[in-house]
């Protein structure tokens, strides 16, 4: 097993030259293949578990660099696999230094993900980041993505080495005979956990991804958001669950909850102000890593306070999202990219009406939209039903710090899955449904079929059948809560543990089966009229589709929201230009929102200029006030002196 996975890291490594050649056809054949092979074989490592390593003829001076394939690995390279291969379908003739990037980019993290030992981890991380960060068309976001890959690799590598200091070694085997103990085990804790979330988009050091994601190329975009956050919460698995193991405080999980909880909320509200749909995308793998952060928190709390079944009820929330997030958003961002490639648009107000000409598009996108807006029987609801009820059970620990953590939490999660099921339905309402809004929107044809159709049927397979996933997860969860940490699942459903709430997946599926086809049997022999133009004229014949200014805009979809929580969140402000009396001009509607972090950054700079301009008054002090000012602070150190000796 770990023979053939070399061949694919070695078959990624050739792929660098065709792709140094411009045969963007080789590659797309040779990467496809390389991914399917993964999967293939990550299948097989779950299958039937192996803890193997295996060291390779190179490394660094002091060792050799090691691989293996144990079931955490395997979970994580099935979702690089499956997802890579679909974005290696979507590779089209590019400059050479991108297409050179993508595969270096699979190499990265899939030997971030194979490695046995902190170094090998650490070369395919910092690979993954800057084989990413060559392929960003944007110089703004290329540069404060380079920031804060350059502050989570630092932060990872101190954390490596005081773990690797009482060892003696950065093998995971030797690592992991000698946890970290005291402060030395929450010094890790506090490296390990900016450097992750600088990696993964938590808030607050999320700034780059909104930027970031939607820079690269739609295919780049897919595996950016799809795998590469994902490749962070792998390893803070790997360093904080695994190597720190099993004798740590429930409170290890309360940054790591509430953290993830205000990604989900600021995530979500983010993607219902956007316009660029691939922004919209991008601000949504915020709330949805945001989620699995907080199952992970949730599982570490449940283990600290030994209790296997909750923390298998997190753990197995958490790791299924990881791959159905994984899956429906690769389908969303690559029907994005096939949208644009088409229709020239990426901008939600550009599109319209491409349901009509685009179908297969239309409808893969629309399991995509349900699956992120975890509307049952698809992919998204069963991992995010999971992680809820872990949520409700949290006060179940006895740590009053924990059960005070998740009463915020579960308030900002349930606001955050519910603002993230409206921005799937603004995207694709606006984006396929209603008028084209230019002609060659009108005129845009399906494309990229196999790309879109194959993660749209999993999602339905998985949404489905989610005990087939929870199946391949047993053997992650028995490595480290023991064997008898099962979530009860079947072909009908899910069960909540110990808590008795159950997910019945077929008799729901069934259920909304019924309804659309009540829905659409009375549907029929309606009558058509001509679209409602909000009493304008008639259009202009350059205009055969109608006005776009008539049809719902992003901005305005999100008004309710953006008025309700955007305000005192988000800082949003609207503003109307109405025309004059007599014209047939369109009203126009303007929409702004910034960011909590950036305003936070703004204030610390202006805070730091008042402070830079009061020094610079001191400067001009003439000798007798400087002379004052330095007798008058020795007057009140020895006032505070005295006052701390009085007894």
């Amino acid at each position: 097993m770990l023979t053939a996975l070399c061949l694919v890291l070695a078959a990624l490594a050739v792929l660098v030259l065709p792709a140094a050649l411009g045969l963007a056809v080789v590659l797309r054949a040779g990467c496809s293949a390389a991914m399917a092979g993964l999967a293939a074989l990550s299948v097989a490592a779950l299958l039937w578990p192996s803890f193997a390593v295996l060291a390779l003829p190179f490394g660094p001076p002091w060792a050799a660099a090691l691989l293996a394939l144990d079931p955490l690995s395997a979970w994580f390279t099935l979702l690089l696999g499956l997802t890579g291969c679909f974005a290696a379908l979507l590779i089209v003739p590019a400059p050479r230094a991108e297409l050179v990037g993508f595969p270096l980019f699979l190499l990265g993290m899939a030997l971030a993900l194979t490695a046995a030992d902190g170094f090998t981890l650490l070369l395919g991380f910092e690979a993954m980041s800057l084989a990413s960060w060559a392929m960003l068309h944007d110089r703004r976001a290329a540069r404060l993505y380079l920031i804060f890959a350059v502050f989570g690799g630092g932060c990872l590598m101190a954390a490596l080495g005081l773990l690797s200091a009482g060892s003696g070694s950065l093998g995971f085997a030797a690592l992991r005979a000698a946890p970290p103990e005291g402060w030395t085990a929450v010094a890790v804790l506090l490296l390990v956990l900016p450097g992750v979330a600088a990696k993964a988009g938590l808030a607050p050091l999320h700034l780059w991804l909104p930027l970031a994601h939607p820079a690269a190329p739609g295919h780049v975009s897919a595996l950016m958001s799809a795998v590469m956050v994902k490749v962070a919460l792998y390893v803070l698995l790997r360093l904080i669950f695994d190597i720190c193991g099993p004798a740590q405080a429930s409170w290890w999980g309360v940054p790591l909850l509430l953290a993830g909880a205000a990604s989900a909320l600021l995530g979500a509200l983010r993607a219902n102000m956007e316009v660029d749909s691939k922004a919209i995308l991008a601000c949504s793998t915020i709330e949805n890593v945001g989620l699995i952060a907080v199952g992970l928190g949730l599982a570490l709390m449940f283990r600290g306070a030994d209790m296997a079944v909750p923390a298998a009820l997190a753990m197995s929330g958490a790791l299924l999202h990881v791959l159905t997030h994984g899956l429906f958003k690769c389908l969303l961002f690559l029907g994005v990219a096939v949208a644009q490639a088409q229709a020239g648009s990426r901008r939600v107000d550009g599109l319209g009406g491409l349901l009509h000409n685009m179908p297969v598009l239309g409808w893969t996108m629309l399991v995509g939209a349900l699956s992120a807006a975890a509307i049952p029987p698809l992919a998204g609801f069963a991992s995010e039903w999971l992680l809820l009820q872990a949520l409700l059970g949290a006060w179940r620990t006895g740590d009053a710090l924990s059960q005070f953590a998740a009463r915020p939490a579960r308030a900002l999660v349930a606001g955050g899955v519910a603002r993230g099921a409206a921005a799937m339905l603004r995207l694709w309402g606006l984006v396929f449904l209603g008028r084209p809004r230019s002609p060659r929107v009108a005129g845009a044809e399906d494309a990229g079929r196999a790309a879109l159709i194959l993660p749209a049927a999993l999602c339905l397979l998985l949404g489905l059948f989610p005990a087939v996933g929870l199946g391949l997860l047993h053997p992650v969860l028995a490595q480290w809560l023991g064997p008898e940490a099962v979530v009860p699942a079947s072909l009908f459903g899910l069960t909540a543990g110990d808590a008795g709430a159950s997910y019945l997946v077929l008799p729901a599926a069934f259920l909304l089966v019924a309804f659309a086809v009540a829905l659409g049997r009375t549907g029929r022999g309606h009558a058509t009229a001509p679209a409602w133009d909000c009493g304008f004229l008639a259009p202009p014949p350059h205009l055969p589709f109608g006005d776009p200014a008539t049809q719902p805009s992003g901005p305005g979809f999100a008004q309710p929201i953006a008025r309700m929580l955007g305000r005192p969140l988000l800082a949003a402000r609207e503003a109307v230009a109405a025309p004059g009396p007599g014209s047939m001009a369109p009203a126009l509607h303007e929409a702004r929102a910034a960011d909590p972090t950036w305003r936070a950054l703004a204030a610390l700079r202006r805070a730091r200029h008042s402070i830079t301009l009061q020094a610079d008054r001191l400067r001009g002090l003439s000798i007798r006030h400087a002379l004052g000012l330095i007798f008058a602070t020795l007057v009140l150190l020895l006032a505070v002196l005295a006052g701390l000796e009085r007894p």
